[in-house]
């Protein structure tokens, strides 16, 4: 059977028998190539009230229908009593139920039929017709079921129950969500087929000409009989077949082999940050000339080094890691994964100039790797956020003894064949690194790491001593020095991580000779969107000290968008990057954070409940900083100046102005110059100091004499309107897809009105939804999923989602006061 057979096969099948009704999803059909599909459709939900409900259900529960993936808690109120806390987002836990109806064809009783679940927050147990199947205590990591043994097949129903308990808060340090908030399918194989995450492929020798390519594959036999069979593995680009390996093999009963099979890449296209080209390799397995199984990998092939000198090299280019560090909630979305929004995540930064992310500080989702394999993006796989030792009352520390192993393995095994991940954390801050316990679990979690991988370096986010006074940070250091050395010459750690401490950074080659070095978290500046503080040019440290209240501040939890203001364990933006990019031996950085997250509040404390640390706000808008980075870290010729102006008569206002591929800025108010700045040693912006006159502040860019760019910005009239904008204008018509809406509230001439804060209600007509709205407003407790929201410095964002129905679907935005718009997007 050939592979577009096969694939038409089983497509057939799936349109036949997928049905959805009444809750019931009927699975037919002979073995087909696909073997996950989607069970994520019409799920029951009910939330317990643990007073009333006794954390059971009964005939009298009352059930809700839904589609997974699902985040209870982003549904819910923010509550200054919440048991989560501020540092949770201020949003309740609580204990969910799930249940699902399904029918399985009487055709797969001879097969194995397993649920997979990519991740459910948190203490998951799982039934089947009232057979216990399991527990899962951390809520990042997927698992997955045999159901086989207990189905019911041909007519009769299954009914699948999933209990959810994130009840015990806190037990996050930011937000988490709590659910099913990862997707779930049902795998459907032969009782000879290749195991769960059961290939691992890589490349021992790479050049330009050749690269040879090993595929280790677990071969399951689930036969009461052994089995003799073909095992061919194909590799493809791009559906083109490029070389392939076939091998009889013998599997005694209930056995299990791993085969290793070899082949040959003549002239690989290789993976890059810039090129990430991807491969596939699809084994298969036949028995008497037929297809019973069939197995997809994608894969790169590439090369790298962490070199002592001139830090990290891919394919033999020196490439400087320019990262973020993420969360995995969606902001509006919470913690309940959407493809498109990562990727819409990921673009963002992408056009930034990033390619690296930190998975912070746990596991992902499978698709945000998809997504980095496909995007070229370096990624830190992190696993842990503390081991034995408590971070918050509740947390993982509590199942660390019973569950780390396990779920350290899965997380290999899951993500061990993405090109994109090149380090493994197994540990961010982990209060153990200051004592002689610390170079034992990480030594135990090291050898878990290496034994199912050899491919990649382990390291772990460690927090230097450097919480104090600058001054103090190098004596401060030593402390840290014996830590770092026991972990590294302890054979734990491949590669140094740390944690801020850029003071350092030029150092490392002194303090750690023989071990290379990665900043695994850096800066932890703030800002919120579009708010200026009158004098830019003080640095201010917010709080003073980790351990101490904050009691200063602006009115309104407000925090300067010029790059001012850091967390006083971090920097400003500009100060590590002007240390990391002037030393080849620093491989590069991940920056706390990409996007603002749920959570986390710092400075703050309630009313704040989202994090200030993003260059881009929860809402996906780039603060002014992120045009620092663009102008550092891209081609792309960039002149972006700020503030606003929309200011008080005569009132001082600090232009900024970041730029590249120019010597000199000049900028002009009104028609007239108001002077030239160009950049001066280290220097990464300029700025002007002016009074006020309403009207239009331009700046002009030069090189040598000739202009490079323009830009300016103008004096807002009254709000007026709104300026509508979609991401994409065309989504999919799947039920799934989505569109992101960016609401401008402008005056009557369309010029963006930075200080309007209206309450805007959206109505929509068609076959979609709205499943969020947001403004990047870090101290507002409106719902993230009503109909109704206010804007944050004259932005506001709409998140509209398909239905299954092809055709227009109609925003509109309106406020008192303001000419309402409509836009219209088309989901076929």
């Amino acid at each position: 059977m050939n592979k577009r057979k096969c694939f038409n096969s089983g497509l057939s099948l799936l349109m036949l028998a997928g049905i959805i009704l009444f809750g019931s999803f009927n699975i037919k059909g002979e073995a087909f190539c696909n073997r996950k599909i989607s069970f994520n459709s019409d799920w029951s939900f009910h939330l317990n009230d643990s007073i009333k409900d006794k954390d059971t259900i009964n005939s009298s529960t009352v059930w809700r229908t839904l589609n997974l993936p699902h985040d209870w808690s982003i549904e819910g109120k923010f509550d200054e009593k919440s048991p989560a806390g501020y540092g949770g987002g201020a949003l309740n836990g609580g204990l969910g139920w799930y249940k699902k109806t399904f029918k399985i064809a009487l055709d797969n009783k001879e097969k194995i039929t397993s649920i997979v679940f990519d991740g459910v927050y948190r203490n998951s147990q799982v039934w089947l017709n009232g057979h216990y199947l399991g527990k899962r205590p951390n809520g990042y990591i997927g698992f997955h079921y045999n159901l086989s043994p207990y189905l019911n097949y041909g007519d009769k129903d299954n009914e699948i129950i999933v209990k959810v308990d994130n009840s015990k808060q806190p037990n996050s340090r930011w937000y988490s969500g709590s659910g099913i908030f990862r997707n779930v399918w049902l795998e459907t194989t032969d009782k000879l087929h290749v195991d769960q995450w059961g290939t691992y492929i890589t490349t021992p020798k790479v050049t330009v000409d050749k690269a040879s390519v090993n595929i280790e594959a677990t071969i399951k036999n689930q036969n009461s009989v052994s089995k003799n069979a073909i095992v061919t593995t194909t590799i493809l680009k791009k559906d083109t077949k490029v070389t392939s390996v076939t091998q009889n093999i013998t599997l005694a009963a209930n056995a299990s082999q791993v085969l290793n099979q070899d082949v040959l890449v003549n002239n690989p296209v290789l993976w890059s940050d810039e090129k990430p080209e991807q491969y596939t390799s699809v084994t298969t397995i036949s028995i008497d000339n037929k297809i019973v199984d069939e197995y997809k990998t994608d894969f790169g092939i590439r090369y790298f080094k962490f070199d002592l000198n001139r830090g990290f090299l891919l394919n033999g280019k020196q490439v400087k890691i320019k990262g973020v560090c993420m969360h995995h909630d969606l902001g509006p979305l919470g913690s309940a994964i959407n493809t498109r929004a990562i990727e819409r995540q990921l673009e963002i930064l992408k056009e930034m100039g990033v390619n690296g992310i930190r998975t912070s500080h746990n596991p992902p989702a499978p698709e945000l790797l998809d997504l980095c394999d496909k995007m070229g993006f370096i990624v830190m796989d992190e696993a842990f956020d503390m081991w034995k030792k408590a971070k918050t009352k509740y947390d993982y520390s509590l199942d660390w003894d019973q569950w780390h192993v396990k779920d350290l393995q899965d997380q290999i095994l899951r993500d061990r064949n993405h090109t994109s991940i090149f380090m493994w954390s197994i540990g961010n801050e982990i209060p153990e690194q200051w004592s002689d316990e610390g170079p034992v679990i990480a030594n135990e979690l090291s050898a878990i790491v290496k034994k199912l991988d050899t491919t990649r370096l382990v390291t772990a986010a460690m927090n230097p001593a450097v919480n104090m006074n600058i001054d103090d940070v190098t004596l401060q250091f030593e402390k840290s020095k014996t830590y770092f050395n026991k972990l590294a010459t302890s054979g734990a750690l491949d590669i140094i991580g740390y944690n801020y401490a850029h003071q350092t950074f030029e150092h490392h080659q002194k303090n750690f000779p023989n071990v290379p070095f990665i900043a695994t978290e850096t800066t932890s500046a703030l800002e919120t969107r579009g708010h200026y503080d009158a004098v830019s040019d003080q640095i201010k440290k917010w709080p003073v000290r980790w351990d101490l209240k904050f009691t200063d501040g602006n009115l309104g939890n407000t925090v300067s968008a010029y790059d001012q203001v850091q967390a006083p364990w971090g920097s400003t933006h500009e100060a590590t990057w002007k240390v990391m990019k002037k030393h080849d031996f620093l491989a590069g950085m991940y920056i706390w954070t990409g996007f603002d997250y749920i959570g986390e509040p710092t400075p703050y404390e309630w009313p704040s409940i989202s994090s200030y640390f993003g260059i881009v706000d929860l809402a996906g808008f780039p603060k002014d900083v992120y045009y620092m980075y663009q102008s550092e870290w891209t081609n792309k010729t960039v002149l972006h100046i700020f503030p606003h102006w929309n200011w008080t008569a005569g009132q001082n206002v600090d232009v900024w102005a970041y730029y590249n591929n120019a010597d000199e800025v000049e900028l002009f108010l009104n028609g007239k110059s108001v002077g030239i700045q160009s950049k001066k040693g280290d220097d990464l912006h300029v700025m002007w100091r002016i009074p006020f006159q309403p009207g239009t502040l331009k700046a002009i860019s030069r090189k040598n004499g000739k202009t490079v760019l323009e830009s300016e910005i103008k004096t807002a009239g009254a709000p007026a309107t709104f300026k509508l904008s979609a991401d994409r204008s065309t989504i999919k018509a799947d039920g799934i897809d989505l569109s992101f809406v960016t609401v401008d509230i402008t005056d009557a001439k369309g010029v963006l009105s930075p200080n309007a804060n209206n309450e805007i209600q959206f109505s929509l007509k068609g076959n979609g939804k709205i499943v969020g709205v947001c403004s990047g407003d870090p101290v507002s407790h409106e719902s993230y999923k009503g109909s109704k929201h206010t804007a944050l410095n004259g932005k506001c964002l709409v998140v509209v989602q398909s239905g299954t129905k092809s055709g227009k679907i109609e925003l509109t935005a309106q406020a008192n006061g303001l000419k309402q718009r409509t836009i219209v997007i088309i989901a076929k």
